[in-house]
């Protein structure tokens, strides 16, 4: 597929954001299951509603013509599908003029021995690591069976393999919410970056997130009484806003979906691995491309215009609220159906 001139056919939604960013859940499987993420006893989907690594490709290569230069490959954990790395070369390809800007990765780490050097070969540079404690036994119990031994194998093999790492921790009351002076100096001696994030109401877990719920606001004041927080205009085009730690160099980016959100500079979409795209993480309309994918009618043409009109439906923001009366979910999907 040939691409387009960004410049006449740029995706550009009703409030005028230019949408260059694409988020690829690439499957909804995972090795873990984070509390915050799935539910302990989870039902994955079937082979036949999820979308080959080359429907995939065709799918993104589209958006790239569109204008998109920026991809992050998520899951579930991306790296568990079988053929992975067919799919991030032949996007890692297309990295360069009138392309792609950037192709990253969301991980929790576990198979980043075996792929961190294969990753940078293909044209990846930068990995997020999800990782939300330093502390063997509190990790175990929040991923339900993981080993952190694992996990940190795999963000040094990435280092060791030239990639930059930034770890994503999400912020959770009762949980992890002492660790965080700990993870700023541990990043700050390893040179990772660090990102917080609020917990998200999304999908039934089978807990209460009111009593996980941690805003931001509170631990970047915390964490003012230990560090000197400076302001940075760093950004990597996704919805952290950056300081930097003084004492460490490092940077700590802070995702407040729920205190304060980032909607009026969102510039991202999220792709299912059933090829249903969300255009906002916080509404449920959604426009699906499994169909046009497989039906043979549908030429390269006919895909770039329906992902124009799904871009039309794109709304000004999300409507995130922690429900405290009811107890359940913004919305039903699970974070790891969307792609973290």
């Amino acid at each position: 597929m040939q691409d387009l001139d960004p410049s006449t056919t740029g995706l550009i939604d009703p409030f005028g954001r230019a949408v260059t960013y694409l988020r690829v859940s690439v499957t909804d499987r995972c090795d873990l299951r984070c509390v915050y993420c799935m539910a302990e006893d989870m039902t994955f989907l079937p082979k036949k509603e999820i979308l080959s690594l080359e429907e995939l490709d065709r799918l993104c290569g589209a958006f790239i013509g569109l204008g998109t230069d920026k991809i992050r490959l998520t899951g579930g954990e991306p790296l568990v599908r079988k053929g992975m790395m067919t799919l991030v070369r032949s996007l890692g390809a297309r990295i360069g003029p009138g392309g792609l800007r950037e192709l990253t990765v969301t991980t929790n780490g576990t198979q980043l021995t075996k792929m961190a050097e294969d990753l940078y070969a293909a044209g990846v540079r930068r990995i997020n690591v999800s990782m939300d404690t330093l502390d063997p036994a509190a990790f175990t119990a929040l991923t339900r069976w993981g080993k952190i031994e694992q996990t940190l194998d795999g963000i040094f093999a990435a280092k060791a393999a030239g990639l930059a790492v930034k770890i994503n921790a999400v912020a959770l009351k009762g949980v992890n919410e002492h660790e965080f002076d700990r993870m700023v100096a541990w990043c700050g001696e390893h040179g990772f970056d660090l990102c917080l994030i609020e917990t998200m109401p999304l999908g039934d877990i089978g807990g209460d997130r009111t009593d996980q719920y941690l805003p931001l606001s509170l631990v970047r004041s915390r964490l003012r009484q230990s560090w000197t927080l400076e302001d940075s205009d760093y950004a990597t085009g996704g919805p952290a806003r950056y300081v930097t730690v003084k004492e460490t160099g490092g940077r700590i980016g802070f995702i407040t979906p729920m205190t304060h959100n980032f909607c009026e500079s969102c510039n991202r979409v999220r792709l299912t691995c059933t090829g249903t795209l969300f255009m906002c993480l916080g509404q449920d309309d959604a426009a699906e491309f499994r169909d046009l994918l497989r039906d043979p009618s549908v030429d390269d043409a006919g895909l770039a215009q329906a992902i124009r009109d799904a871009i039309t439906r794109k709304p000004k923001g999300h409507d995130f609220v922690i429900d405290r009366r009811h107890k359940r979910p913004a919305v039903a999907r699970h974070m790891s159906m969307t792609g973290g």
